[in-house]
């Protein structure tokens, strides 16, 4: 059980403070309820850049990495879909560097053509890298965009295209920074060797006088379910042939996404899987082959991605895959087998209240879903999961009409 204590400020900020006393630090995490799918279409990879931006410096403070170090501590961040989450962890004598920083560039960023500029030329370069120089990095741009037709979901974090990056401008930039990384639209951690009393004083010294923006959440399109198989077939110079299936699954705040989490997990969490076990090792069918989920706060997609080995045909490899899931919606798993998903997985989230950063960070994440509680009732939800539920849940995602395909066939090089 994570105790906390949480309360609002006037301006809308919500603040949750644990205290640890077995460690002699402390996490303060900052996460800011903006993610790309508050983007627009013709305008996306802002929030992503603006991870990079709110490390360029604020009105006061011009570098704040430099004053992190010099505190002992260390300090990152994240952008995904669905938020925005900075987090610094240092020793607690020097906690107010951390709540310093962290307010001064909620409270006003330093924007300048230069640094925007600078940052530009960073996310571009990591665009180039990861999504055009990598093999198969363009996969989440393709598969998105197949699975998706209206909600925002269909582009990734770092954006639909690199232009929309490269043309965004400094009023295009003030107005998304003030739209969202408001203090009504976010959520404080305090984690670690901190008393509760004082770690309120602290966060209302150096957040309390920071103006609301008087925060609407944006709406957009919800999809449709699937009626049909998609598929994009792309010849590249790539490694090897590879399949990339996404069918779509229930929501983070739905009751089959724990069902769903599991099943990803009978099928490729660890060495006793049975992709691995049958698929890779047994039939020796693919050089890699996973499943996940995205695990988003809106429905999203159940994830399968295998590369084959040399002289294997796609036709052959996504037959065996389809074997797996049939027998998954076909005949229910053992109770044996259930029982090392769910120790497995309640190890995971024991070993997870060890660090004050993690219980940080998870802290946002479930008050930004809506209850800071949940964090206590994750192993309980998953815990309750049935055979049953894993097979109603394999019947419900793996169906043919509800799957869209990336295929990737590799290309010959061509020596002159």
């Amino acid at each position: 059980m994570i105790t906390f204590e949480r309360l609002k400020l006037s301006n809308g900020l919500r603040v949750i403070i644990h205290e640890d006393k077995s460690t002699p630090m402390v996490a303060v995490n900052v996460v800011y309820n903006v993610g790309s799918k508050y983007e627009e279409p013709d305008k996306t990879g802002f929030a992503h850049l603006f991870e990079h931006l709110m490390f360029g410096g604020s009105v006061n403070i011009p570098d704040f990495d430099d004053h992190i170090q010099d505190a002992g501590g260390e300090n990152n961040a994240f952008t995904n879909t669905d938020l925005t989450n900075f987090y610094e962890v240092l020793p607690t004598e020097n906690i107010e560097t951390a709540l310093w920083l962290e307010s001064d560039r909620m409270l006003q960023l330093r924007f300048s053509k230069k640094s925007l500029e600078t940052q530009k030329k960073v996310v571009i370069e990591e665009f180039k890298e990861t999504c055009l120089n990598e093999p198969y990095g363009d996969m989440w741009h393709h598969l998105s965009k197949l699975c998706y037709k209206v909600h925002p979901y269909q582009w990734p974090t770092i954006g639909k295209d690199m232009s929309h990056i490269a043309e965004a401008t400094l009023d295009q930039v003030k107005t998304f920074f003030y739209q969202y990384y408001r203090p009504d639209n976010a959520v404080i951690v305090l984690a670690g060797n901190i008393e509760i009393k004082k770690g309120v004083e602290l966060v209302e010294k150096w957040f309390g006088s920071i103006p609301a923006g008087h925060f609407t959440k944006p709406t957009y399109l919800y999809e449709q379910p699937q009626t049909s198989f998609r598929q994009d077939v792309l010849r590249q110079d790539v490694p090897h042939d590879a399949v990339y299936q996404g069918y779509h699954m229930a929501g983070r705040l739905d009751d089959g996404f724990y069902a769903c989490d599991l099943l990803s997990d009978v099928l490729a969490n660890g060495r006793s899987s049975r992709f691995y076990q049958r698929l890779y090792k047994e039939q020796e069918l693919f050089s890699t082959i996973d499943a996940f989920i995205s695990g988003t706060v809106d429905p999203g997609l159940f994830i399968i991605e295998g590369k084959t080995m040399p002289g294997i045909s796609m036709e052959k490899a996504k037959k065996a895959i389809r074997l797996e899931l049939d027998m998954l919606k076909n005949e229910l798993i053992s109770e044996h087998e259930l029982s090392k998903l769910k120790n497995s997985v309640e190890s995971s989230l024991l070993y997870s209240e060890v660090s004050a950063l993690n219980k940080a960070i998870s802290l946002a994440y479930f008050e930004v879903l809506g209850d800071a509680e949940m964090i206590n009732i994750e192993a309980e939800r998953y815990h309750n999961v049935t055979a049953e539920d894993i097979r109603n849940a394999a019947q419900t995602v793996f169906r043919e009409e509800n799957c869209s395909e990336v295929l990737y066939e590799a290309t010959e090089v061509q020596f002159s």
